[in-house]
């Protein structure tokens, strides 16, 4: 484990960790919970989950905790400096409506994917994807897209520290099966993944780039596997797709030129 910097705050890491202890699965939890899943003795997740009821962002009925929606200002002020979700909304909202299938945008955060815009038609996962759902990057077609577009030294520093788990029986396993799968992606401008990620689920994704031309994002769409082959997928949805993508890229250069 990377030694903190001098410069590391370790009660602001500690109430940052106390807040991420919530998730879709565990929405309420105790305060035994929250310290088992923080690595923190009681007494200091009391500490910190009681600040954080009296700042507002957790409330609590004496046995149980959980976030209000006060914690949503902590992202807001990066979203709201974020262009990106504003400008693909619409874009995204055509997309789905033309293919009949659900579309989303994501950017890399360190190992991950963070889903930053989406227009859900069904539901396709096991799990329920929402803004801030977070995926492997090795395991999904916008992570390879990300990847991709990634300088060379960057992508070597990431396949030194990812961890490969095997999701489904076809999940790329290795540092050298997932450099080729993004070679391919970044001669071909695009990425699909045929149920890595989940049995069952097909998704296509292209960049989406940024005023300077670099990749900052990626749009897929994501189907499921008895719906379409995977020719299929690359002739009914590819054309559409890579539309999309150069739709959004060029509306984020507008915005930045008008900034």
């Amino acid at each position: 484990m990377t030694e903190p910097s001098p410069d590391y705050v370790q009660s602001l890491g500690r109430g940052l960790a106390v807040i991420r202890s919530f998730d879709a699965e565990n929405p309420r939890r105790t305060l035994s919970d929250v310290a088992k899943a923080t690595d923190l003795t009681r007494a200091t997740a009391r500490r910190f989950l009681l600040t954080l009821v009296e700042l507002g962002y957790v409330r609590t009925d004496g046995s149980l905790f959980w976030l209000t929606p006060r914690v949503l200002e902590l992202g807001y002020s990066y979203l709201s400096s974020l262009s990106l979700p504003e400008v693909a909304g619409p874009h995204l909202e055509s997309l789905a409506n033309q293919v009949h299938e659900s579309t989303s945008v994501s950017i890399l955060d360190g190992e991950d994917i963070v889903y930053v815009a989406r227009v859900p038609v069904s539901r396709i996962m096991t799990v329920s994807i929402t803004i801030g759902t977070r995926f492997p990057a090795f395991s999904t077609s916008m992570g390879r897209v990300l990847l991709a577009g990634l300088p060379e030294q960057d992508f070597e520093e990431y396949l030194a520290k990812v961890t490969f788990t095997p999701l489904t029986d076809r999940t790329v396993l290795s540092a050298d099966q997932l450099r080729e799968q993004v070679r391919k992606t970044r001669e071909a401008g695009y990425c699909l993944v045929d149920q890595e990620l989940e049995q069952g689920l097909r998704s296509m994704a292209a960049p989406i780039r940024d005023h300077t031309g670099a990749v900052c994002a990626a749009v897929n769409i994501s189907t499921h596997a008895a719906r379409y082959t995977t020719d299929s997928v690359r002739a009914d949805l590819l054309p559409p797709l890579l539309a999309t993508a150069s739709a959004i890229s060029t509306d984020l250069a507008r915005v930045h030129n008008h900034a």
